[in-house]
C-alpha cells in the first residue's frame, strides 16, 4: 500500500488518536515513526498528498533519515510537493538534533582519549560523503579550544599541509593538536598515506613545540586511533 493510499489527504481527516501531534502528546516522541515526526514539522501537506504521506515520499526518495540529513535544500526540493519552506524546516530540525547531540554544558570539552574525540566528532563525520580533515586544538589541560576544518577533498582523499594545521594552532595558543579525518568508504583502516602524513605533521609540530597527540580516522560509526595502534 502506498503512502498516499495508507494516509488520508489531510491530517484532519485521520482519526484523532492517529494524528501525529496527538500521538506525540499521548505516547511521547520516541513512539513516532520518522515520517510522523517530519509530518509534524510540515503541519500540512499538498492538495493531493497529506503531511504524513509527503513525509513518507521524502524518506522513500532518499532511502533513509540519514540521507535526508545529508541532502541540500536543492536536493530536498526535488521531491514533488516539497517546497522551499518545508525543505528549510527539515534542515533546521535536523541541524538542531545534531547540535543537541554534540552539546555539553560542562564548559570546554576535555579530551582524555580517542573515545572522547569520537563522542565529539562522530556525528559530524557521519554525514560526510567526501573526505574532510579536521584538527582539534587543545590547551595545556587538554581542553578543546577550537575545532577547525583544514581541508575538504573528494571521495578518495584530501590534503593537510603543516602550515595550514599549525598556523591556526599558533594563533589560538594551542599546546597540542589531534588530527582527524574520515574515509567516505566507511572503512577507518589507516592507509600508508595516512601514516606518513601523521609522521610528517608530528615532526613539524615537534619543531614548533606543539604536540600531535593522535590521528583518528573515522569510518561509518567507527574509528581507528593511530596512537592506540602505536603507529607513531
Amino acid at each position: 500500500m502506498s503512502a498516499q493510499e495508507e494516509y488520508p489527504t489531510a491530517v484532519r481527516e485521520m482519526a484523532e488518536e492517529d494524528r501525529p501531534r496527538e500521538r506525540l502528546a499521548r505516547v511521547g516522541p520516541e513512539a513516532l515513526r520518522d515520517a510522523e515526526l517530519i509530518a509534524i514539522l510540515f503541519r500540512t501537506g499538498t492538495r493531493s498528498v497529506g503531511a504524513v504521506a509527503l513525509a513518507e515520499k521524502v524518506l522513500s526518495h532518499f532511502g533513509s533519515i540519514r540521507a535526508v540529513a545529508r541532502a541540500s535544500l536543492e536536493e530536498l526540493q526535488q521531491v514533488n510537493g516539497l517546497g522551499h519552506v518545508k525543505a528549510i524546516e527539515i534542515k533546521a530540525a535536523l541541524e538542531l538534533g545534531k547540535r543537541l547531540a554534540a552539546f555539553t554544558d560542562r564548559g570546554r570539552t576535555k579530551i582524555r582519549n580517542a573515545q572522547d574525540v569520537s563522542d565529539l566528532l562522530m556525528l559530524n563525520y557521519k554525514d560526510c560523503e567526501t573526505e574532510q580533515f579536521k584538527c582539534l586544538l587543545l590547551n595545556i589541560k587538554s581542553d578543546v579550544l577550537k575545532t577547525i576544518t583544514i581541508s575538504t577533498g573528494g571521495l578518495d582523499g584530501t590534503a593537510a599541509l603543516p602550515r595550514d594545521v599549525f598556523r591556526q594552532a599558533v594563533r589560538e595558543g594551542a599546546a597540542s593538536v589531534i588530527l582527524c579525518h574520515n574515509h567516505p568508504s566507511g572503512d577507518p583502516e589507516p592507509s600508508r598515506d595516512d601514516i606518513q602524513l601523521t609522521q610528517r605533521l608530528s615532526e613539524a609540530g615537534a619543531l614548533m613545540r606543539i604536540n600531535v597527540l593522535d590521528h583518528i580516522v573515522f569510518g561509518d560509526g567507527c574509528y581507528v586511533s593511530l596512537k592506540e595502534r602505536k603507529i607513531f
